[in-house]
């Protein structure tokens, strides 16, 4: 098992693919971890370089003390390329990890070869920071069980949750196996999401993908957010909500590919 120190972070990261090929960077929602991308990491590996890892407290990457900030999270991916002696890189991230996106590509243009970004808005809407209080507060109460059930009904659709689909157990596990403190730590940086102001600023290519039943990130905002980023792409998958990559996992590959290879 791999881990390499960044900023007092022991992050646990996983390296396959072809060597000498583009780097893909995957970057997983909350109270996920890195084998949320099991499945598109393999499909991908005949062609690329993949970097995968763990945020704080999530998979195996132990939690540090938060709060965290988009900041820290975003300085850490840096981090962790440099020491794993990545130049430049695709970025694909879902959710938490599509908003780090946000402002990776902003800030370090030179760094980011394309950035798709994945049923992640780039602000808080009002209502944000009693959303993710009020995880903070269930995990304190009852543990990462008692967010277990509650996050699957908001994540996945109507449908998926009547057939229980095995990608709903993948979630659950990932979930449980949540530390507590990494994932109040990133529910901090949740609560001051606000890269808006600079999706102006990004022009490396660029993918805004969503589910047509995400709950957190609808259709229309992430429409808005496509539109204010210089030739950025908005694809919806239909029948799928918040976690596209386990819940539409083949229309999610065919999309992303050929972004991938347009660029």
């Amino acid at each position: 098992m791999a881990h390499v120190d960044v900023n007092g972070v022991s992050y646990h990261y996983i390296i396959e693919g072809k060597p000498g090929a583009p780097w893909i960077t995957f970057s997983h929602a909350l109270a996920n971890n890195l084998s949320l991308w099991d499945d598109i990491a393999e499909a991908l590996s005949d062609r690329y370089q993949i970097l995968r890892f763990d945020h704080p407290g999530h998979g195996n990457t132990p939690a540090v003390p938060g709060p965290y900030s988009f900041d820290m999270l975003i300085d850490n991916a840096i981090g962790l390329w440099d020491a794993l002696g990545i130049e430049a890189s695709h970025w694909v991230g879902l959710s938490i990890g599509g908003m780090m996106g946000y402002g990776l590509a902003a800030g370090y243009p030179g760094r980011v070869l394309s950035f798709t970004s994945c049923d992640a808005r780039p602000d808080a809407p009002p209502d944000y920071a009693d959303y993710f209080q009020y995880r903070i507060e269930t995990a304190r109460d009852f543990g990462m069980a008692g967010l277990v059930e509650p996050t699957v009904e908001r994540w996945f659709t109507k449908a998926s949750l009547e057939q229980n689909t095995p990608a709903l157990d993948k979630v659950r596990e990932m979930i449980r196996a949540t530390d507590p403190t990494g994932h109040e730590g990133c529910c901090e940086a949740l609560k001051q999401l606000s890269f808006g102001k600079i999706l102006g600023d990004i022009n490396v290519p660029t993918l805004i993908l969503g589910g047509a039943e995400d709950k957190g990130a609808p259709v229309d905002v992430l429409a808005e957010t496509a539109a204010q980023i210089p030739g950025a792409r908005h694809v919806v998958i239909p029948g799928a909500g918040h976690i596209t990559a386990l819940e539409a996992p083949d229309a999610f590959q065919k999309i992303l590919e050929k972004f991938l290879a347009e660029i």
